[in-house]
C-alpha cells in the first residue's frame, strides 16, 4: 500500500523520504487546505528528494472557482513543475455551483503531460460525486484525492468504497483526511491500494494576537514509521 505524505515544508519532506513514505504531496499553508508551495520551496525539495514529488496546484485558499487571471497563475505553475521534473500535478476547478469545470479541469490535466493528474478534494464538495467520477474518468484524470465528502476520511468510507468499486482500476481512488496509525488499516482492509497523510504533529503555536493562532506543524518521521507498519 502507497502512503503519500501531505508535505507543507522542506522539513516535512525530507521526513516523509526519511521514514520510508512512497511519495510526496508538496504544499504550503496546510491550515487553509494547502495552496501551491513557493518555487524556492519546489527547487530545494526537488534537488533534495529522491521519492516521486506530486505538487499541488492551488492559488489560493477558499473555493475553486478562479479568475482568468488565476487560471493563468495555475498553468505557469505546472509548466514550473513540468520543467523541474516533478512526478505529478494534484489540481482542479470547480464552477461557481461547485459541479467540475470540465473545460479547464481538462486543460490542466493536457498541460501536465506527461506528469500524473491528481484530482484534489474539491471533490469533496461537487453536489454529484459519482456523476463527478465518472466525469474524472472521461477526461483521463489517474487519480482522486478525496475524503468521501466528508470532514474525516474514515467517515467517509461507505462513499469512498462505491467510488472505488464504480472505478473499476481505471482511476485510483486515494482517500485522505485525518487519516492515522489508528484508522489506516481500514483502508487497507476495504481495499484501497493508495492513502493521504500529514502524519504531523505541531512543533510550535504563534500566539501574538497580530499574527492570529495558526499552529506551525511538520510530518513528523515516528508517526510515517508507525503507519506504514500498520499497513505493511
Amino acid at each position: 500500500m502507497v502512503l503519500e505524505i501531505c508535505a507543507n515544508s522542506y522539513q516535512s519532506a525530507i521526513n516523509a523520504e526519511k521514514a520510508g513514505a512512497q511519495r510526496i504531496e508538496l504544499c504550503s499553508e496546510i491550515s487553509v487546505g494547502g495552496i501551491t508551495p513557493s518555487l524556492g520551496l519546489l527547487k530545494k525539495v526537488m534537488h533534495s528528494l529522491s521519492i516521486p514529488v506530486q505538487v499541488l496546484i492551488r492559488p489560493r485558499s477558499g473555493d475553486f472557482h478562479y479568475s482568468n487571471a488565476e487560471f493563468d497563475i495555475m498553468k505557469e505553475n505546472i509548466l514550473q513543475c513540468k520543467d523541474l521534473g516533478c512526478a505529478g500535478i494534484v489540481s482542479g476547478v470547480l464552477h461557481a455551483n461547485n459541479t467540475i469545470d470540465i473545460k479547464r479541469t481538462r486543460e490542466l490535466i493536457e498541460l501536465s503531460k506527461p506528469m500524473s493528474f491528481t484530482f484534489h478534494r474539491a471533490f469533496d464538495v461537487v453536489p454529484k460525486p459519482k456523476e463527478s467520477l465518472l466525469e474524472l474518468i472521461k477526461m483521463g484524470v489517474g487519480r482522486l484525492l478525496t475524503s468521501g465528502q466528508k470532514e474525516k476520511a474514515e467517515d467517509g468510507i461507505d462513499l469512498l468504497s462505491e467510488l472505488q468499486k464504480m472505478a473499476q482500476n481505471k482511476l485510483i481512488v486515494m482517500p485522505g483526511s485525518g487519516i492515522n496509525h489508528l484508522n489506516s488499516s481500514l483502508f487497507k482492509t476495504a481495499g484501497f491500494t493508495e492513502i493521504h497523510s500529514s502524519a504531523s504533529k505541531t512543533t510550535s503555536r504563534n500566539t501574538h494576537s497580530y499574527f492570529g493562532n495558526t499552529p506551525q506543524t511538520v510530518s513528523d518521521v515516528d508517526t510515517i514509521k508507525n503507519m506504514l507498519d500498520t499497513i505493511a
